[in-house]
C-alpha cells in the first residue's frame, strides 16, 4: 500500500505549474519566425547543452535503461554513449557551420537549395512521419509508473484494458500540457522549461542511487557481486562458430556491442544530432556556431555519465531484489521493476520528485519534438503554399507556427494511444528497441542525402534523390524482417536443421545500412546545372 500520497502529489502540482508558467512567460519574446523558431539565436551555451540533454533523455530512457541494467547486470547498453560522442565531434565541424552559413530555419531548405523542391519535400516529409511515431511510442512509458501505483493502492493486478486507459489519460494529459506551453512560447520556452527539467532528472536519479545504496545490505560492495560479464565492452564474438561469418554475422545481429557502439550508434547520432529538426533546432539557438559546436560536443560528454548512472539504477534495484529485503510480486514486468520500487520504498515527497523527473523526461523530449515538427511543417508545407499566393504578415507565419505545433500534438497522441493499446495487451515488450527501432528505417535515408549534399557539388539530383530514399527503406526493411527474407529465399540453415532467415538486423545497423544504400544510389546520378547555380547563387549570397 501507498502512504502519504498527498505530499507527492504536492510535489507533482508544483513541478506541472512551476514548468507550465515559465513556458507561457515566453509568449512575449515569440512574436517573430526568427523569435519562435529559432530564440533569435541569442540562447547561451550552457542553456542549449540541457536542451538537447533534455531531447534525447526520454522517459523511454528513464525506464529503459534501467530495465537493461536490471535484465544484463552490466553497462553494455551504455557502450552506445562511445558512438555518441565520435558522431557529435563530426556534426560540430561538418553539418552545423553549414546551417548557419545558409541561415536555414528548418533543415531541409538545405536540401531544397542543393537539389531541388522534391528532395526538399520527401526529406521533411520523411523526418515528420518518422518523429511523430518515435515520439508518439514513448509517451506511454511515462505511465507505467502510474499503473503500477494504481494497482498497489487497489491492491488487486491491473487488467490489460485498465492498463490501456490510465496510459491513454496520461498520454492526452502530458501532450496537451506540453503543447499548451510549446505552442504559446516556442523555442525559448522549450529551452528553459528543458533545463528546469534537466535539474530536475538529475536530481531524481542522484537521489535514486543514494537511496538504493542505503537499502542494500553491505552497499556498493555488495552491489558489485551482481556485476555480470561482459562488464562494458562486449566484442560479440561467437561462442561455438569459428571463421569470420558467423563472428560478422553475430555482430549485425547483436544489439549491444563495442561494433554498434563505435560504428552502428555513430550513424545513429550523425542523423539524431545532424539531420533531424528535433534536436538541430535547439543548437540553431545558438549565438553562433562555436557555441553550438560547445553545446553540441559537450553534451556527448555528459551523457556517457548520465546513461550510465540511469543503467546503474537498474543494477542495483536487481541486487536490492535478489538480497531478500523485499520481495518483487508474480507479474511485474522488467521494465516495471525501477517504478515498482519507487512506489513501494521511497518516501514520500522523494517519490514525488523521481516521478517528476520521469514526467521531465516525457515533456522534456515531447516539447522538443512539437516545436520541431511545427516548424518544419509550417516552414516547408504551409508557408510556401500561402506565399505563392500572396504576402504575408510576421504575425500570421507565427500563427501557423503555432496551429502547426497544435496539429502534431494531436497526431501525436493517436499514435500514443496506439502504442498503450500495443503495450498494455504485450507486457514483455522491450522500451529502447520499439523507439529507437523506429528511427532506423528512414534516418539512415534523411542521413545519405545530406551527406551526398554536404560531402560532393555534382552527384546527387531531385529525382535520384528520391529513388534513393526509397531503396535505402526498402534495404533496411528486408535486411530488418525475416518473413520477407524467407518469402524471397534469402535463408540459411537455423540450429534446429530448418530454413531461418539469412541475416536480421539488430536495430542499431539500421541506420547505418540505409546510409550506404541510400549515397551509393543517389551518386550514380548528377545535379542539375539549375541545381548548381541556385546552390552558387545561395552561397554567395550568404557569403
Amino acid at each position: 500500500m501507498i502512504g502519504n500520497l498527498w505530499l507527492d502529489a504536492v510535489v507533482l502540482v508544483a513541478y506541472f505549474a512551476i514548468i507550465i508558467g515559465i513556458g507561457l512567460s515566453q509568449r512575449s519574446k515569440s512574436g517573430s519566425m526568427e523569435g519562435f523558431a529559432l530564440g533569435d539565436r541569442q540562447t547561451p551555451w550552457w542553456a542549449v547543452l540541457a536542451s538537447i540533454l533534455a531531447a534525447e533523455i526520454s522517459a523511454a530512457t528513464f525506464l529503459g535503461a534501467p530495465e537493461s541494467g536490471y535484465i544484463k547486470g552490466n553497462w553494455t547498453y551504455a557502450q552506445f554513449a562511445i558512438g555518441t560522442i565520435l558522431a557529435r565531434i563530426i556534426v560540430s565541424f561538418l553539418f552545423i557551420p553549414l546551417f548557419y552559413r545558409h541561415g536555414v530555419i528548418s533543415l531541409y531548405e538545405f536540401l531544397g537549395t542543393r537539389f531541388g523542391p522534391r528532395t526538399r519535400t520527401w526529406a521533411s516529409a520523411t523526418f515528420l512521419v518518422t518523429r511523430v511515431l518515435a515520439m508518439g511510442t514513448r509517451l506511454y512509458v511515462s505511465a507505467i509508473i502510474l499503473v503500477l501505483g494504481w494497482q498497489l493502492w487497489r491492491g488487486a493486478p491491473v487488467g490489460a484494458w485498465e492498463k490501456f486507459w490510465i496510459f491513454a489519460a496520461a498520454v492526452v494529459l502530458v501532450t496537451m500540457l506540453t503543447a499548451l506551453y510549446t505552442a504559446v512560447g516556442g523555442i525559448r520556452a522549450v529551452i528553459w522549461t528543458d533545463f528546469i527539467q534537466v535539474g530536475v532528472l538529475v536530481a531524481a536519479l542522484g537521489f535514486s542511487i543514494f537511496f538504493l545504496l542505503g537499502k542494500i545490505p553491505g552497499g556498493w560492495g555488495a552491489a558489485t557481486q551482481h556485476f555480470q560479464e561482459p562488464l562494458f565492452w562486449n566484442f560479440a564474438k561467437p561462442s561455438a562458430e569459428a571463421g569470420a561469418w558467423p563472428w560478422i554475422k553475430n555482430v549485425l545481429t547483436s544489439e549491444y556491442t563495442i561494433w554498434a557502439a563505435v560504428i552502428g550508434s555513430t550513424f545513429v547520432t550523425m542523423s539524431t544530432h545532424g539531420i533531424d529538426q528535433d534536436t538541430v533546432q535547439r543548437m540553431l539557438t545558438a549565438k553562433n556556431r562555436r557555441e553550438s559546436a560547445k553545446a553540441t560536443i559537450l553534451s556527448g560528454l555528459v551523457d556517457l555519465p548520465v546513461v550510465g548512472c540511469f543503467v546503474l539504477v537498474g543494477i542495483l534495484v536487481s541486487a536490492f531484489y535478489t538480497s531478500g529485503q523485499a520481495a518483487l510480486p508474480a507479474g511485474i514486468a522488467d521494465r516495471e521493476a525501477f517504478p515498482f520500487f519507487i512506489l513501494t520504498q521511497m518516501p514520500a515527497g522523494m517519490r514525488g520528485l523521481v516521478i517528476a523527473g520521469i514526467m521531465a523526461t516525457a515533456m522534456g523530449s515531447l516539447s522538443t519534438a512539437l516545436n520541431a515538427l511545427g516548424t518544419s511543417f509550417a516552414r516547408d508545407f504551409v508557408l510556401p503554399w500561402q506565399e505563392a499566393r500572396g504576402p504575408v504578415s510576421e504575425a500570421g507565419r507565427v500563427r501557423v507556427l503555432r496551429w502547426s505545433t497544435v496539429l502534431f500534438a494531436g497526431f501525436i497522441i493517436l499514435v500514443g494511444l496506439g502504442t498503450s493499446y500495443y503495450m498494455a495487451h504485450h507486457p514483455k515488450a522491450a522500451i529502447i528497441p520499439l523507439v529507437l527501432g523506429i528511427l532506423g528505417f528512414t534516418f539512415g535515408s534523411l542521413l545519405g542525402i545530406f551527406l551526398v549534399g554536404v560531402l560532393t557539388q555534382s552527384r546527387g539530383s531531385d529525382f535520384g534523390n528520391v529513388l534513393a530514399m526509397v531503396c535505402g527503406f526498402a534495404a533496411v526493411v528486408f535486411f530488418s524482417y525475416g518473413p520477407l527474407q524467407m518469402l524471397v529465399g534469402f535463408t540459411t540453415t537455423g540450429p534446429d536443421g530448418q530454413p531461418a532467415p539469412l541475416l536480421v538486423l539488430a536495430f542499431p545497423w539500421r541506420i547505418t545500412l540505409g546510409t550506404f544504400v541510400t549515397v551509393g544510389t543517389a551518386l550514380c546520378f548528377r545535379t542539375s546545372k539549375a541545381a548548381r547555380e541556385t546552390m552558387r547563387a545561395e552561397v554567395a549570397a550568404h557569403a
